[in-house]
């Protein structure tokens, strides 16, 4: 994918409810305007990349764009898993994502135990490419290095590259 790494940011919003409710793997959804921004070489599937909340600290995430076969989705969604520990929701706060690779189309399962091993299996996966170095020197791209107001809507998508 020629967009990779590819940048966004955008108010958290409410998504269905199932990624903590049903999967025990919480979730930050973006916008439909997000969505629908996406470069056309963006396809369906699990990335992985680095993630931050308002003006805090980067995370790794591991994120899936797509319709969510198991739950037949009619609306495509992005829905970012961020790998750290928040002790509230962030509903309304401004999430910053570089999406730095992609690990597997998206898929049907058979049941709900089958999509929460695969969940924790991309989360895996993600955790080890993010070690990488390549992959390390994106949490210094001046994308995470520019203050976000979590008092706006703000909305931007792109690609970046280290200065």
């Amino acid at each position: 994918m020629r967009s990779l790494p590819y940048f966004f940011r955008g108010p958290v919003v409410r998504g269905f409810g199932r990624g903590s409710k049903d999967l025990g793997i919480p979730t930050a959804n973006f916008p439909e305007s997000v969505v629908d921004s996406l470069p056309t070489d963006i396809s369906t599937g699990i990335y992985y990349g680095w993630a931050r909340l308002d003006n805090g600290d980067i995370h790794k995430m591991v994120m899936s764009i797509g319709w969510n076969p198991y739950y037949k989705n009619k609306k495509k969604s992005m829905e970012a898993h961020v790998i750290h520990t928040f002790k509230e929701d962030f509903y309304g706060h401004i999430l910053s994502v570089a999406m730095a690779g992609y690990i597997r189309p998206e898929r049907g399962f058979t049941s709900l135990d089958e999509l929460i091993t695969a969940i924790h299996n991309d989360i895996e996966e993600a955790k080890k490419k993010l070690d990488l170095p390549e992959h390390l020197k994106l949490k210094e791209d001046n994308f995470f290095k520019t203050s976000v107001s979590t008092t706006s809507n703000q909305i931007l998508n792109g690609q970046h590259s280290l200065l």
